[in-house]
């Protein structure tokens, strides 16, 4: 890390300067995923805009932080937990593991109360980052002709290139599941389930009835293309979905309800623009029916990683379907998903939605 362009974080729309800390850690330290490093400080005053009441005792803050991350503000033998205390000279009272509360911040000065809730937020916002994604915002394709045209694809391609090494039935979509992601999302408590569902409200009188203008988005699902840059040993194959009338409206929404979640800390910013896509074949699921996306793992840093998956070769379904027709959609509604969950109709359960009309 550069010492003079330190690590930004944006964390609840307020910005932080993580500082690099020079300092002996024992290789006993280094095992344990709860040791609490470095330091950090506010980049911009809407740092002081967090809630300190003054008492008779001195000052308070509360904040709302999901049970599951308990732990890392605690740390092993209470220790994250001491130095957070003794640096800002704060005491700090969270609630027992399993029960969902306020952690009170209490303190003589202001300062110290602020600081410990900004490390507390930085430690969190860390931590956060190595959890498996556990919703994501999607628009739903599972209209009745798209799925019929689905079925189609899949047989012909079954019927024309199941010679292609690696190509089967195992690896094709669940019709029913066919959906457009936006983001993915990590929501550990019901709060941040009803948190979410009010900002996708907010998105909704802020552009999205702009962009939609009250109607549905009519577009199309048409054209494959493949994620990486070898069609001889492709994992995930997607069709393309775009406005009919050619406009930019979709991608303009998708991109601004991204960067509208992204600057409250909800979901994760992988690329500049969301990715238009449908996936209609994917090498997971020749494994694990039921698994998601690209990536199921993480390293311990909260990168994501590649499960291990045997490709197929996809160079003649690219030229057999480079333009298959999928079908015409009217996106209505974007949806809260629940990962590893359906619905009745075998689609991801819904924990919250706007609709457009």
């Amino acid at each position: 890390m550069d010492i003079l362009r330190p690590q930004l974080l944006r964390i609840d729309g307020r910005i932080y300067r993580k500082n690099p800390v020079q300092e002996q850690i024992y290789q006993q330290e280094k095992d344990e995923e709860d040791v609490y490093e470095g330091s950090v400080e506010c980049a911009e005053e809407t740092c002081e805009a967090n809630v300190v009441m003054q008492t008779q005792q001195g000052f308070q803050c509360t904040m709302r932080t999901p049970s599951l991350l308990y732990k890392h503000i605690v740390g092993k033998r209470g220790d994250t937990k001491k130095k957070l205390e003794t640096e800002t000279k704060t005491s700090i009272s969270i609630p027992k593991p399993g029960h969902e509360g306020d952690i009170v911040i209490t303190g003589q000065h202001r300062n110290g109360v602020v600081s410990a809730r900004t490390r507390i937020d930085v430690l969190l916002h860390t931590f956060r980052k190595k959890q498996p994604f556990t919703h994501f915002l999607a628009f739903f394709l599972n209209e009745a002709e798209v799925q019929e045209r689905f079925l189609k694809f899949q047989e012909e391609v079954l019927e024309k290139c199941s010679m292609d090494r690696g190509v089967d039935r195992s690896i094709f979509q669940n019709p029913s599941k066919l959906h457009l992601t936006l983001g993915m999302l990590v929501l550990l408590s019901e709060q941040e389930v009803q948190q979410t569902c009010e900002l996708l409200q907010q998105c909704k009188q802020e552009f999205i009835d702009n962009i939609s203008k009250g109607k549905p988005l009519e577009a199309e699902m048409a054209g494959i293309e493949y994620m990486n840059d070898d069609p001889g040993m492709v994992d995930v194959l997607y069709a393309k979905v775009h406005m009919k009338d050619g406009s930019n409206r979709l991608q303009e929404l998708a991109d601004r309800v991204l960067e509208r979640f992204h600057s409250s800390g909800l979901t994760v910013k992988e690329w500049n623009t969301v990715k238009l896509h449908a996936t209609v074949m994917n090498t997971l699921f020749r494994k694990d029916p039921n698994a998601e996306g690209r990536y199921n793992l993480s390293t311990p840093d909260g990168k994501h990683i590649f499960k291990e998956r045997e490709s197929f070769d996809g160079r003649n379904i690219l030229k057999l379907f480079e333009n298959f027709y999928f079908g015409a959609l009217k996106l209505n509604s974007i949806h809260i998903s629940q990962r590893f969950t359906v619905d009745s109709f075998g689609n991801y359960a819904s924990c919250g939605h706007i609709d457009f009309s």
